[in-house]
């Protein structure tokens, strides 16, 4: 979770909301790592969690992570929740909460939806308090 951190803060430096990803492979080895990048990029679906999967999947030659783990700095929203469902990914860690736009503990709780084609095993609160504060932070100064 620090490397999740790591590239949530360099997320924050470079003007982006401060979420951070990092995708685990079986061996331990980390695979991919990324912070969001939507306003750089100018892409809606350039969250971290999707940039990391592309890398991992991408590295891997497979559009499957199966034994692969995720972790990110907080809760997946709707969109990254399908991806990680799609991607077959084996546990998810993350950090903060996400009551306004979260999907797998708010909002839609997509793993918990019938159609759901795969749930990873569940860990949430891994580096909450860190993860918290740096949105926090990030917010504060732009209000």
């Amino acid at each position: 979770m620090e490397r999740a951190l790591a590239a949530a803060r360099a997320a924050a430096v470079r003007g982006e909301v401060p979420v951070g990803a990092v995708i685990v492979g079986p061996d331990g080895a980390v695979l991919a790592e990324a912070g969001n990048r939507t306003e750089e990029d100018r892409d809606p679906t350039a969250h971290a969690e999707m940039l990391a999967i592309r890398r991992a999947a991408a590295m891997l030659g497979a559009p499957r992570l199966v034994d692969c783990d995720l972790y990110v700095t907080l809760e997946p929203c709707p969109m990254c929740a399908q991806a990680i469902s799609f991607a077959r990914i084996r546990r998810l860690y993350w950090g903060a909460g996400d009551p306004k736009g979260g999907g797998v503990e708010h909002g839609p709780r997509l793993f918990d939806q019938p159609s759901c084609h795969h749930r990873p095993e569940l860990y949430p609160g891994l580096g909450e308090s860190e993860a918290a504060e740096l949105l926090r932070e990030f917010f504060r100064e732009r209000r």
